[in-house]
């Protein structure tokens, strides 16, 4: 068995046409990371080298340390056949089984050579020999191709290639961007592979305008950051190249003054890291009299549009200057500077302009256009939605608070949808709500309404603030609870990898809100109003495909129940103690936190793993006995086990009861703990099953009546190991 002869680091770069910026990132560790693990695989690369991946505009590269220019040979044992088939009665070969050798390589010369070995309950033959380890080129190239077929290209392009034959033609390849370059290096020799068209070399390119020499010409595979910094004016890291423009926004907002500080956006500064080679940050400003449009709207044109990062004062309000993150770096950068102010000025009129225009018109002028807009097929207009939510949010309303509450939460859902039909939100949606809460308080409406209007679409993503006040979680919760019970109802369930109308999403809001504010609502409750206020509106039309309202009620609450399910294990809970909590269906969210924290206390006393025994005993028990209830006699009591079991829990089930009533989850639990040793007793000593019909009853109702308070906080049962 040979070793591999020469390790050194290896160098792989396709250089292409600029890539899609959102990508890049997500393109050069997928590129990188296959390389590594396909030469990994092959044995040319140990599983401790060191992978470093490079992505700029304009390549896709990566550097391994400790590859060998072969593989070492393996030692291979392939099954053949059964003894009985390949070797004869004098144990001279087969046709069989020189055929088989015949296809491996082999010929008769290797018959006594061949390994013996049960193989299950036969003895088979085994052909044992040695495979070459695969060289470095070869090896590369398989890694490559592998590499160029797993990136996750958001769309291929297709080009066409010359073949570089004597009459023209042309070969098509597909890729994400035309590739023009392949290099690579091991230590300071080229590897003869091929992708794309190319074969492969040292030679690269650098900066379009600024690198020192073109094409770079590669001296090793180490060598390569170093060069593409000082050659070719490339910072090649995408990490490095991301700290560069980090530091160089931080010190350029020193240079400003004024506790300026740029805007933290950290998708943004991805797509500008994917956007240039060489950052050069540039401190540029816009006239004052843009920054009475709302900063939101001026923020997200200069972000979205212009890839800027706005300058925030000491108290996060919008400065007038912002910064460019410049390909170039000109000794006199006041064109650059000039062509961005340029560039944005028209945007910011842009944004004056739409909002101007807005504020000329009510959001209660609005509402009717609403009408036009289609919300769903199958649940008709925005505008018949709003009046669902209003109804929706009006009954919510009346239960948490009074008259004032319920107008202004009816206000603001009415009003909640009605920005969807003005200039700014139609220019930027990202806007809606944010623009609707400025445009209530231009109408003089509420706080409170102004406020909910923009929180309704609250919390938008995990972690997100819930919203400010009771009347936007009132409309938030409305606004929720009609789109999961409107979806449901036309069959738009979410899929395993499938929820457009961000379902799961809204299910968690609503359990977010229940729990976090302790709302006092009962799950059920709210979905079934939701859902009459459906029927009602739509249901009884023949436009309300499913009309099975029982049945989609029970699947939205059990929707529901599941994403609580999951962000309770997302936060430390265990399976056993979910289950256990949500088992008995807790109507009141708010109070699942205090139920898990009991759960927890009980399951760490020495009495807690009997008890959840004895309870999942008794609840077997009982699914065979339909015929019995809660009701116990005393006079049917007769062995001293049951007795003292009826006596402990007439002392312990009303404290416990008292404790669960006060909201004392764990101290209710902690007090039933007390009746392990009597419920042992009781199963030891007693048979629940008697022949004579009125002692089997009586013990039943005991058991029943055991399981009841045992339950009322939890399935115990489900913590029975």
């Amino acid at each position: 068995m040979t070793t591999p002869m020469n390790k050194n680091s290896l160098l792989v770069e396709l250089f292409v046409e600029e890539l899609p910026p959102k990508a890049l990132k997500k393109l050069g560790d997928a590129f990188a990371g296959v390389l590594r693990d396909q030469l990994v695989a092959q044995g040319l690369a140990e599983a401790g080298s060191v992978l470093t991946s490079y992505a700029s505009p304009r390549r896709l590269a990566a550097h391994i340390t400790h590859v060998a220019d072969r593989a070492a040979d393996k030692a291979v044992s392939q099954k053949l056949m059964p003894v009985a088939v390949g070797l004869d009665a004098s144990g001279q070969p087969t046709p069989a089984l020189l055929k088989r050798l015949g296809a491996l390589g082999a010929d008769a010369s290797a018959v006594p050579g061949l390994k013996r070995a049960m193989d299950g309950k036969a003895e088979a033959l085994f052909y044992e020999s040695t495979a070459k380890g695969a060289t470095l080129a070869e090896g590369l190239q398989k890694a490559l191709a592998e590499a160029i077929a797993k990136l996750p290209i958001p769309k291929v392009m297709s080009y066409q290639l010359e073949t570089g034959c004597e009459l023209p033609g042309w070969t098509s390849v597909s890729f994400v961007r035309p590739a023009h370059g392949l290099v690579a290096l091991h230590g300071d020799a080229v590897v003869p592979v091929e992708a794309l068209g190319l074969k492969a070399g040292r030679e690269t390119h650098g900066h379009r305008f600024e690198a020192a020499v073109d094409p770079v010409v590669l001296r090793d595979a180490n060598s390569y950051a170093l060069q593409m910094q000082e050659d070719g004016a490339v910072i090649a890291s995408f990490e490095a190249r991301r700290a560069e423009i980090a530091r160089q926004l931080a010190a350029a907002a020193v240079t400003v003054g004024g506790g300026s500080v740029p805007i933290q956006d950290e998708a943004l500064l991805d797509e500008v890291t994917a956007l240039v080679e060489r950052p050069n940050v540039l401190v540029c400003s816009f006239e004052r009299e843009f920054l009475e449009v709302p900063q939101e709207c001026l923020i997200l044109t200069m972000k979205a549009n212009q890839k800027y990062f706005p300058l925030l004062d000491a108290s996060g309000r919008l400065t007038n200057r912002f910064l460019v993150v410049s390909n170039i770096s000109p000794d006199d950068a006041s064109a650059v500077i000039g062509g961005n102010e340029r560039v944005v000025r028209p945007r910011l009129a842009d944004a004056k302009f739409f909002f101007d225009q807005d504020r000329r018109k009510s959001l209660a002028s609005r509402v009717e256009s609403l009408g036009k807009v289609v919300y769903h097929n199958k649940l008709g207009t925005q505008g018949e939605r709003v009046e669902r939510v209003m109804r929706i949010a009006r009954g919510i309303a009346e239960k948490l608070g009074d008259a004032t509450l319920a107008a202004h939460a009816t206000q603001a859902a009415q009003l909640a949808k009605a920005d969807l039909v003005t200039d700014m939100v139609g220019e930027f949606p990202e806007l809606q709500g944010i623009m609707g809460r400025y445009y209530a308080q231009h109408d003089g409406l509420d706080a409170s309404v102004a406020d909910a209007i923009e929180d309704h679409y609250k919390p938008r993503f995990a972690g997100d603030e819930l919203p400010r006040n009771t009347v936007g979680l009132v409309v938030a919760l409305a606004d929720k609870l009609e789109t999961l019970v409107g979806m449901f109802g036309i069959g738009n369930l979410p899929t395993g990898d499938r929820d457009p109308f961000a379902l799961r999403r809204h299910a968690l809001g609503v359990i977010r809100m229940l729990i976090e504010k302790n709302l006092p609502l009962d799950l059920s409750a709210l979905v079934s109003s939701a859902r009459t206020v459906l029927d009602d509106a739509i249901g009884k039309t023949g436009e309300f495909p499913l009309h099975k309202a029982a049945e989609d009620v029970r699947l939205v609450v059990d929707y529901i129940y599941d994403r609580l399910a999951g962000s309770l294990r997302e936060q430390g809970a265990s399976a056993q103690e979910v289950e256990a909590v949500l088992a008995p269906r807790p109507q009141r969210l708010g109070e699942v936190p205090k139920l898990l924290a009991a759960v927890r206390a009980f399951a760490a006393l020495p009495a807690a793993a009997a008890l959840a025994a004895a309870n999942k005993r008794i609840g077997n028990i009982l699914k065979k006995a339909p015929e019995a209830d809660a009701h116990v006699s005393e006079l049917l009591l007769q062995e001293p086990a049951e007795k003292a079991l009826h006596a402990a829990m007439a002392q312990v089930v009303p404290a416990a009861n008292a404790q669960f009533e006060a909201g004392d989850y764990t101290a209710s639990l902690q007090t039933l703990a007390a009746l392990r040793e009597p419920v042992d007793a009781f199963f030891d000593g007693v048979m629940v099953n008697a022949e004579q019909a009125d002692l089997r009853l009586n013990r039943l109702g005991l058991l029943m009546s055991l399981h009841a308070a045992m339950n009322r906080v939890a399935q115990l049962e489900r913590l029975a190991v």
